[in-house]
């Protein structure tokens, strides 16, 4: 792989960036979907049952770029942080990218695991394309289990995905606050086509 592949000191490469910008559409396409189903959209719409399919799908993909890209992290270190930074900040900032990565994996899971506890038996068509199976070990509980659990998983697909929904906001004002008033690399070690310090 050539530099401009790998992740270098100065920056991210064309891997980690296309991971990190695609699945960020998808998380924020999909926080809205369900933030909609959940909070707009009537349950005889008939529209509801095509949107619930696609944001699972979405939420599914989610799920496996996510494995990748932590995969990716851990064979390819990230850049350092900008020199001058002060340890709180620095903190800040690490304890963001791991709860990040612990959003968008724990987040589909939970809604994997909510439909796989469904006592309705309704599939998952991903992008309808294939089925998507449920997990064996919550599919096969009795009913009863099935409900209780189906509880349990929404409950911790909801609460999770407001929390995403905060910390985004919080890392993209981060990000810009870097930009703006630090004036220092955060933003552009990131951002696509950006020069830093003779880097393209």
């Amino acid at each position: 792989m050539t530099t401009a592949v790998m992740n270098n000191r100065d920056r991210y490469g064309t891997v980690a960036m296309t991971f990190h910008w695609l699945i960020a559409l998808l998380v924020i396409g999909n926080l809205c979907s369900g933030f909609f189903v959940a909070n707009v959209m009537d349950d005889a719409n008939p529209w509801h049952f095509t949107v619930i399919q696609i944001h699972k799908s979405v939420g599914l993909t989610i799920l496996t770029l996510s494995v990748l890209r932590l995969a990716w992290r851990l064979v390819n270190p990230i850049p350092p942080l900008p020199p001058g930074m002060s340890l709180p900040l620095r903190i800040t900032a690490r304890a963001t990218h791991f709860l990040f990565y612990f959003f968008i994996i724990a987040i589909p899971l939970a809604g994997w695991a909510w439909t796989s506890s469904s006592t309705k038996g309704i599939p998952t068509n991903y992008f309808g394309l294939f089925p998507w199976p449920n997990i064996p070990w919550l599919a096969d509980l009795p009913r009863e289990q099935k409900i209780a659990n189906g509880h349990m998983f929404h409950s911790y697909h909801i609460y999770l995905a407001y929390s995403a929904a905060v910390l985004l906001v919080l890392h993209v004002s981060a990000a810009l606050y870097h930009q703006f008033f630090r004036h220092d690399t955060v933003l552009k070690r990131m951002w696509p086509g950006t020069r830093i310090e003779g880097r393209t």
